[in-house]
This record gives C-alpha cells, structure tokens and sequence, in this order.
C-alpha cells in the first residue's frame, strides 16, 4: 500500500488523481474529502483529459488534435 502525506499539495493531488482514475465507487468518499476535490477540481479535470503528446513533442493550444489509430 502506498502512503501520501496529504499536508504535501502534490502527495495530495497524487492520491486524488490516482483514486479518481483507479478507485472503485466506494473509495471515492472513503478517500476524497468534497470541499478539497471541489477546490482541486479544475487542475484535475484538465490533467484528467488532456491528450498524450508524442515523446519529445509538446502540443500547443492552437494544434489541432494528433489523429487516434484506427481500431
């Protein structure tokens, strides 16, 4: 089990981003405070879907978004 110290903003938005995208139901109001995630919400919400950048290639706002590979 890993350990987050929650007095450290980035231990905190680790464990809040690691509960949101692996968590199941009943974690998220075992492990997520609601005033906090509210607060945090903006900064996770956009880390949550921003696309992938190719390695080395960082997109910029005006960029059209990369084309998904076929299925």
């Amino acid at each position: 089990m890993t350990s987050y110290d929650l007095t450290k903003p980035r231990q905190r938005m680790g464990l809040y981003r690691t509960v949101l995208h692996e968590g199941l139901r009943d974690d998220l109001p075992r492990y997520l405070n609601r005033d906090l995630l509210l607060q945090l919400w903006p900064v996770l919400r956009t880390s949550a879907v921003a696309p992938c950048a190719p390695y080395g290639k960082t997109p910029s706002p005006s960029s059209p978004p990369a084309p998904r590979a076929a299925a």
